[in-house]
């Protein structure tokens, strides 16, 4: 059996036999693209289904606790197990600070590290230095907070804490920031070995997306006098906006998420933070040091920390997208 169609895209006519083999090949070729839709479907709608059960038994556990403080549960600032009296205000200012320090220095190094390795950076030395920027992102987190506690802690205490101290402590208005014990532990050393563990995660998101800019926008821009920076700040950077602000949110992540290396330098103390150098706790942290002897209600506390934690992270990436948006409403796309 063969099958006859009419073209007509000319004024003559034009017809072509369609055979049984090819109509089984097209037929088979159908079958193969909806399977095909069908299996990446179900991979992507798996990969949501375990969020909602992840998001979903959080809440269930943590539900007594929430039923017992309410909304007060996230500015409450006491945490006595004895007594059963559970706040996540220490743990979440801890965590926010540690991880908005790690921040602060991560991003501007890892944006430096970044543009020299593609703008600037000798051919024989690019790849040397950014394949070891990748293996530092492959350094487990327990190498990390061993390194901070017996090796970092000791230098920060003598080398900074104490200088830093006698010099700023007395000064007005910023000399609290500086008070405190200084044993090398704390939440500024807490940020800083974390910014260690960020930097190579966002220095090579940036490097990446620094490469995907089309050569000829770059060959353009120093043809009409442009210097290195302003290449970088008038064509790199807004062509290249999604993937930095995706960099800098995959640290952020990081940084709110990381446990045992904060867990060794940031000296567990479940008291708020009034200093740089004071002991604090995190939510990550607490929850590494206590999950093995909760019982009861305290666990019930610990997977409310974790639900907040989650409910963090969600905010923090909901407003990178939310900024990604806008900036593309402003250039009009």
């Amino acid at each position: 059996m063969s099958v006859d169609i009419t073209m007509s895209s000319h004024p003559e006519t034009e017809t072509v036999s369609v055979g049984p083999r090819m109509l089984s090949i097209a037929r088979r070729q159908q079958l193969q693209d909806f399977l095909f839709h069908r299996i990446t479907q179900l991979f992507s709608l798996l990969v949501l289904i375990a969020l909602m059960g992840i998001l979903i038994s959080l809440f269930i556990n943590a539900l007594p606790a929430f039923q017992k403080f309410g909304a007060r549960f996230v500015w409450y600032v006491e945490w006595d197990i004895i007594n059963e009296e559970f706040g996540a205000a220490i743990a979440i200012v801890g965590t926010l600070a540690s991880a908005g320090i790690a921040l602060l220095i991560a991003v501007p190094l890892a944006f430096g590290i970044a543009l020299f390795l593609t703008e600037t950076c000798p051919p024989w030395l690019r790849r040397p230095l950014g394949t070891a920027i990748e293996l530092l992102a492959a350094v487990p987190s327990i190498i990390y907070g061993m390194f901070g506690l017996f090796v970092f802690a000791p230098l920060f205490a003598d080398y900074f804490q104490v200088p830093v101290q006698k010099l700023m402590g007395s000064m007005p208005l910023i000399g609290f920031l500086f008070a405190g014990s200084t044993n090398g532990m704390g939440i500024l050393a807490a940020g800083i070995v974390l910014a260690f563990m960020v930097l190579p995660f966002v220095a090579a998101v940036m490097r990446d997306v620094f490469e995907i800019v089309p050569p000829i926008l770059r060959e353009s821009a120093y043809g009409l006098g442009c210097t290195t920076w302003e290449v970088v700040r008038r064509v790199v950077l807004p062509y290249t906006q999604k993937g930095v602000i995706g960099g800098v949110m995959l640290g952020l992540g990081r940084a709110l998420g990381e446990t045992m290396a904060v867990t060794f330098v940031i000296g567990n103390a479940n008291r708020m933070p009034s200093s740089l150098f004071s002991p604090g706790t995190s939510i990550a942290s607490t929850l590494a040091n206590e999950f093995g002897e909760a019982a009861d209600f305290h666990i019930s506390a610990l997977f409310a920390l974790g639900f907040l934690l989650f409910v963090i992270t969600f905010v923090v990436l909901a407003l990178a997208k939310w900024m990604i948006i806008r900036g593309e409403k402003a250039k009009g796309l």
